[in-house]
């Protein structure tokens, strides 16, 4: 089934739109506070779009991301027990939550660099830094290091791949796609 090559053609066309950056970074901006979708599915296609505006794209993408990393600090700081608390129990992200307070003891502001350059829910780590009452500069300085070597390596890769990189993902998309849905759901078993 060819579902992922028509999601792909979508968000290809999509990122050609005038008003992508500004989609672009209020996705940046919500991911890194609560919304579950990369940035980075965004910002690729983007670059393919636009290979001459990668370095900007993938300014916008790490400035909104710290700004959103911010707004998760605030909230991690100022309210955690009236909002934060009860929307990590309702949603069953208690488990989660553990284990970033548990990294958070072992390696401090560490986590928060790898948080933001890895796949990791970055927004877990925004709320629990503020939880934490982490001091704010080294949170905000591994943020912007985190997430900006994390944005310009993907804009860097998709630039310097060119067309060439966009035909072997067109060609392979959809195995990808089918095969992260499949590592999700085992991951999923295995982890529960």
């Amino acid at each position: 089934m060819k579902l992922f090559s028509a999601i792909y053609d979508w968000t290809l066309k999509w990122a050609e739109h005038k008003f992508a950056p500004r989609m672009l970074a209020i996705l940046t901006f919500s991911e890194s506070v609560f919304f579950p979708i990369p940035p980075d599915v965004l910002l690729a296609p983007m670059v393919l779009a636009k290979p001459e505006k990668a370095w900007r794209l993938a300014s916008l993408t790490t400035v909104s991301s710290i700004l959103g990393g911010t707004v998760g600090y605030l909230l991690g700081y100022l309210m955690f027990e009236p909002w934060i608390q009860p929307l990590i129990t309702e949603f069953g992200y208690q488990h989660r939550f553990d284990t970033a307070m548990n990294w958070f003891s072992e390696w401090g502001v560490w986590v928060v660099f790898i948080a933001g350059f890895s796949p990791i829910p970055y927004k877990l780590f925004t709320v629990s830094a503020g939880f934490l009452q982490m001091a704010f500069l080294p949170f905000l300085l591994a943020s912007a290091i985190g997430r900006g070597l994390r944005f310009f390596l993907v804009a860097g890769l998709i630039q310097w791949g060119g067309s060439a990189m966009e035909k072997n993902l067109r060609k392979w998309i959809d195995v990808l796609g089918w095969g992260l849905v499949a590592l999700i759901i085992i991951a999923y078993f295995i982890l529960r």
